[in-house]
């Protein structure tokens, strides 16, 4: 990939409580958090974070909050021991080695942090174990992670490289400015139907996926986070992949500021129509992709 200008650069996001969750009253279990930082060199990061929102995991919302925080500390170490961003190799090398434990490990320290401040009550671990039976409540005795698990979708953008790190269900997705989609992260084949690895899990940090890619081609127009209740939410694969495709109309357009204003409905539109599931999307968004193609017209919405 040629390496971007940095001001050519844009992120956005929209997290949305379920349909599902509305009619139950439960709380939001997804999160997305993003940073652009000018202090050294520039650099785009944006994370997302779905929690489980299951019986045994009851705190699942607090686990996702601490998950896109971890993702921003560990992406911020990163570049804070690579200041000049000259030895790709090197910063390739922690990425793959070192990012997937350090994330985990971080997380973990956040969730005991909690812990130590609100520990698990006796009404948890009843309410608990009236639904999943006293085998589970031992479970979260013996692993209290297990009440916070979520999972972990991160990017990281820089003028040199970009690193995509994954971690459990959700979707990365890369859209060209042809308007073709593609997955920088393959999919993992252990996760089926409500089966997910989680950052809650022993272990976690060897289940976590990363690819580091350094620029020498066309960088992608789009570059889309999303939680599963969004893909979940369409009838098969093709159809939540065409909206990559869409998006790139819409940005064409309308623009990107109506893309923003728009966002929060289409998601709860998505989440009403399909999974009832939390959705949460965030869209980076390459500006001079869009430069020099034709004038649209009309008005759409996303597939």
């Amino acid at each position: 990939m040629t390496a971007p200008n940095a001001r050519n650069w844009r992120v956005l996001g929209e997290t949305v409580r379920g349909a599902a969750h509305i009619r139950a009253r439960q709380r939001r279990q997804d999160a997305i958090r993003w940073q652009v930082s000018e202090e050294t060199d520039w650099s785009l990061m944006l994370a997302v974070s779905d929690g489980h929102g299951s019986a045994t995991s009851f705190r699942s919302h607090l686990g996702a909050n601490r998950a896109v925080r971890a993702m921003e500390s560990e992406f911020n170490r990163l570049l804070e021991s690579n200041p000049n961003l000259e030895n790709l190799s090197a910063i390739k090398r922690m990425a793959e080695e070192r990012l997937p434990q350090l994330l985990v490990r971080t997380w973990d320290e956040m969730v005991a942090a909690h812990l130590q401040r609100q520990p698990l009550t006796a009404e948890d671990l009843a309410e608990l174990a009236l639904e999943k039976g006293s085998q589970k409540v031992e479970e979260v005795e013996r692993n209290p992670a297990l009440a916070y698990g979520a999972t972990i979708l991160g990017v990281l953008l820089t003028d040199s490289f970009l690193l995509y790190v994954q971690l459990g269900d959700g979707d990365i997705l890369e859209v060209d400015p042809q308007g073709q989609v593609s997955r920088p992260i393959p999919d993992d084949p252990r996760l089926l139907g409500d089966r997910t690895t989680s950052l809650c899990t022993p272990n976690a940090w060897r289940d976590l996926r990363v690819r580091f890619q350094a620029f020498s081609s066309q960088p992608p127009a789009l570059i889309l986070l999303s939680t599963d209740g969004y893909a979940n939410s369409f009838r098969d694969e093709a159809s939540f992949l065409q909206v990559g495709t869409d998006l790139l109309e819409i940005i064409r357009i309308q623009g990107l500021d109506s893309v923003q204003e728009n966002l929060p409905a289409w998601l709860s539109e998505a989440s009403q129509a399909g999974s009832g599931d939390d959705v949460t999307l965030g869209i980076i968004c390459r500006l001079d992709a869009f430069k020099g193609l034709p004038a649209a017209s009309g008005k759409r919405t996303p597939a």
